[in-house]
């Protein structure tokens, strides 16, 4: 007879509870530690002081963790550090290899409980000839969240086939200081922008059986100066209504299973040993019954750099009380000191036993404790169904004894990787250069121009890792913005104008032959780690200023009397204002993945009329960080300081090749209840605004349309205006669509004090805006009745409905009915932000 934690139709909470129950204290401890293997390798660090940990000369070579990242620690592990992330490994190899160390894992504790292998996803798998799709300041770009899931979707799917479990994506951190290396990393400045795709993303992860991991919680991207792992000074309301959104929304819509804490302190308390935030907010308040995992040598750094523990012991029962179950990458603190601690009664048991019940329930659902479970990669399984992963058949073998073949560049999934990169593509200015004209001798320059690297965030493998095996073959087919150009415009002259030098240090173009008509110069940054980059992880900017003297090469152009398309290639956004109104053309593209090249091509040339938008705004002036539009009247420029902060760009901005009108504008209701009920406190009241979308020009286009709240008169000081919801609609020439965003009460809600967030009685305005600055409609809203405090259940999004209308008569391209370009009518019928 199977034991109760065997059998399948018992619940997880009931499986898991009976198997903690028969193991002892050390076996359980076992489940909280996670090995690195291979993270010893040499080369330069891929986390935060790692060969301190993981080299045998640091911190790790103590009685506190294994002698080596490969040592199985007694009766576990519970966790296995990016086996795919870590070193190059042909996909086949790897899942095999992977396979067989969860086989050595199942051998070392009496239960056969097999780790839960974890690795990196933030712009793809990160592994070797894995699809490399944008970075997260693209997708915010995209207003685009159903895309955003589909990719995510595949993603998870790829991990899956290869035996990993868990990804540690995405980063929902709100932008609050662009000069912060990890700006690439996050989806934007505006909370609703990124707690809707942050959303999006996790639902397809989970989607897909894939352990979302939600990070970093909370307050990382708002350290002093924009510096990684600085201290953070932060108010609470400012923490609940700009940076916890996007985990709540994540949680509660998403479905995400794990959290990790972030590097940072927070007037003083260090997020990983703060019970009120991972405890009380987390679990009590918000409801979570996942896990919480450390950032890699999170714990540690409690001794170590936040000085709040005195030994790694300490350390462990400060986060494993404020609610930390899992420590990462490696074992140090969860281990013997942690045993030591409990055998003494420093530590109470029942921590350790709350923990570990949590790492047992998500290992019974996904399936590791199951009778049977084999840890054969999903993709080499006999009989498993085929995949986009494995084209020529699953198994261990083909038909005529060849290799099975796992491919992590799907063309399905390139596909979506090359949607993306087109659709966040951002036109910011044009004076009517662009598109290229056809017959154009176009001069292309720039440090970037060919250089395919430029198309890569830092959490890319090529970037992540191999920058350190610079023998190895990218892994991934990668075009440069020159070879991009020279394949979408065969017919015209492209010449390329070498910038001598190197990207970190660009000399003034050569300038011999025949005078080009137009200038294409790119520039940007080279993406890396810990000072290896100009943007990435540890990759912080002084300023704003172009780097490496890049801006000095643009004024060079501009003085040749050339008109100059400037194409940006960066993982931030930085100040153009001395070139405002001396550019041709300027278009932004974040680190745009595999297919970034030819979707800028596509931009350039009006095969793709771009639809992007600004998920951070581009500054004026280098200094004056940090701001973002998110800011009350005194944060704007007034008469009280001689420095105007607003952007040059402002978010939500971006330019067409084609022209929209809006179009009657309306609002179903001009009162609502503050507390959002309905006639009789039936169903809901909501405010239904419309608006009509028609396109104008002669080329298909995709409009965004963007919804503001601004409260004029609050009993606290709010930001001018803040998004609360957006419609992408996609309309060919001459076609219209009637848009309709309903606003329920609670988004007007904000933070009177922690722990309470009310709706008050008064009047609003919604304004219809193409961008945080460009107001099409503004429309009246009165909240009427008694002030409102919500709960955990509030309402956070704007259900949106898009619908093709017919074609006036006599109207441009007026042919029969209307079609909303590339989409069908679910599709436009779906929420959508």
């Amino acid at each position: 007879m199977p034991h109760p934690w065997q059998d399948t139709e018992l619940s997880a909470a009931e499986r898991a509870a009976d198997l903690l129950a028969r193991m002892t204290l050390e076996e359980r401890v076992g489940q909280l530690s996670a090995i690195w293997p291979g993270s010893d390798a040499g080369g330069e660090d891929v986390a935060p002081l790692q060969h301190q940990f993981t080299a045998g000369d640091g911190p790790a070579d103590t009685p506190n963790g294994p002698a080596s990242p490969d040592t199985l620690p007694p009766h576990g592990p519970g966790q296995l550090t990016r086996p795919f992330g870590t070193l190059p490994v042909d996909p086949l190899k790897g899942a095999r290899a992977l396979a067989e160390l969860q086989r050595r894992v199942m051998a070392n504790n009496r239960f056969g409980i097999p780790a839960q292998a974890h690795d990196e996803c933030l712009t793809g798998f990160t592994a070797w000839q894995a699809a490399i799709l944008p970075t997260p300041l693209a997708w915010g770009a995209t207003f685009d969240p159903e895309l955003l899931e589909r990719a995510a979707a595949m993603i998870g799917e790829s991990m899956r086939a290869v035996g990993v479990h868990q990804g540690l994506s995405p980063v929902l951190d709100v932008v609050r200081d662009p000069r912060w290396g990890r700006t690439e990393e996050s989806i934007g400045e505006d909370p609703q922008l990124v707690a809707e795709l942050a959303t999006a993303y996790v639902r397809g992860l989970e989607s897909a059986g894939i352990v979302a991991t939600l990070k970093h919680f909370a307050g990382y991207s708002a350290s002093r100066a924009g510096r990684n792992h600085a201290p953070v000074s932060m108010g609470p309301r400012e923490m609940a209504d700009v940076i916890l959104p996007p985990f709540e929304l994540a949680l509660r819509e998403g479905g995400a299973r794990s959290v990790m804490h972030a590097y940072t302190d927070t007037d003083g308390v260090p997020a990983a040993g703060d019970r009120e935030l991972l405890t009380e907010l987390l679990r009590e308040h918000w409801g979570f019954t996942g896990t919480v995992v450390a950032d890699y040598f999170g714990i540690s750094f409690l001794e170590l750099s936040h000085r709040v523990a005195d030994s790694p012991g300490t350390a462990a029962a400060l986060a494993l009380e404020a609610g930390v179950d899992v420590e990462l990458p490696v074992l140090r603190c969860y281990g013997e000191p942690l045993l030591d601690g409990v055998r003494s009664g420093a530590v109470p048991e029942e921590l350790v036993d709350r923990a570990v019940l949590r790492v047992l329930i998500q290992k019974c659902e996904l399936g590791l404790l199951d009778p049977g479970w084999d840890p054969t990669a999903p993709a080499l399984r006999p009989g498993a169904p085929a995949s986009p992963v494995t084209p020529d058949g699953p198994g261990d073998g083909s038909a005529d004894g060849s290799e099975p073949r796992i491919d992590l560049d799907p063309p399905a999934l390139r596909d979506v990787a090359r949607r993306l990169a087109e659709e966040s593509v951002i036109l910011l200015a044009n004076d009517g250069t662009l598109p290229l004209r056809p017959g154009l001798r176009i001069g292309v320059t720039g440090p970037f121009a060919d250089e395919s690297a430029a198309m890569l965030g830092c959490y890319t493998f090529p970037r992540h890792v191999g920058v350190e095996h610079p023998e190895l073959p990218l892994g991934v087919e990668l075009r440069s913005l020159l070879e991009s150009l020279r394949a979408e415009l065969p017919h015209a002259t492209i010449d390329h104008h070498d910038a001598p030098g190197t990207a970190a240090a660009p000399s003034l173009p050569t300038a011999d032959g025949p005078r080009p008509d137009v200038w294409v110069v790119a520039l940007g940054d080279r993406s890396g780690l810990f000072g290896r980059g100009t943007s990435g992880e540890g990759c912080d900017a002084a300023d704003l200023e172009l780097p490496d003297g890049q801006g000095a090469v643009l004024d060079a152009l501009v003085e040749t009397g050339v008109p100059v398309v400037a194409v940006l290639l960066t993982g931030r956004p930085y100040a153009l204002g001395r070139w405002a109104d001396r550019l041709a053309g300027i278009v932004q593209a974040f680190f745009p993945g595999e297919e970034g090249g030819p979707a800028v091509a596509g931009v350039l040339s009006g095969r793709i009329n771009p639809s992007g938008r600004l998920p951070v705004g581009v500054p004026r002036h280098a200094g004056g960080q940090p701001t973002t539009y998110l800011a009350p009247p005194l944060g704007r420029h007034n008469d009280a300081s001689s420095l105007d902060p607003g952007a040059l760009f402002p978010f939500g901005h971006g330019l067409h090749y084609t022209s929209f009108a809006w179009e009657d504008a309306t609002i179903d209701t001009p009162k609502l209840p503050t507390d959002g009920r309905g006639p009789d406190g039936v169903g809901e009241a909501v405010a239904r605004v419309s608006v009509t979308v028609r396109n104008t020009g002669d080329r298909a286009g995709t409009e965004i349309v963007q919804l503001y709240l601004h409260d004029p008169v609050a009993r606290i000081v709010r930001p001018v205006q803040r998004l609360i919801g957006w419609a992408r609609v996609p309309l060919e020439p001459g076609a219209s669509a009637r848009v309709t965003l309903s606003v329920h009460p609670d988004l007007a809600s904000y933070t009177l004090r922690p722990g309470r967030r009310i709706v008050e009685p008064g009047a609003l305005e919604l304004r219809l805006a193409a961008s945080s600055e460009d107001t099409r409609h503004p429309l009246a809203l009165e909240l009427t009745g008694a002030e409102h405090t919500t709960g955990p259940d509030r309402r956070m999004t704007c259900p949106v409905l898009v619908e093709p209308l017919p074609t006036d008569a006599g109207g441009p391209g007026d042919s029969g009915p209307a079609s909303v370009a590339g989409t069908t009518a679910a599709e436009v019928s779906a929420p959508a932000g």
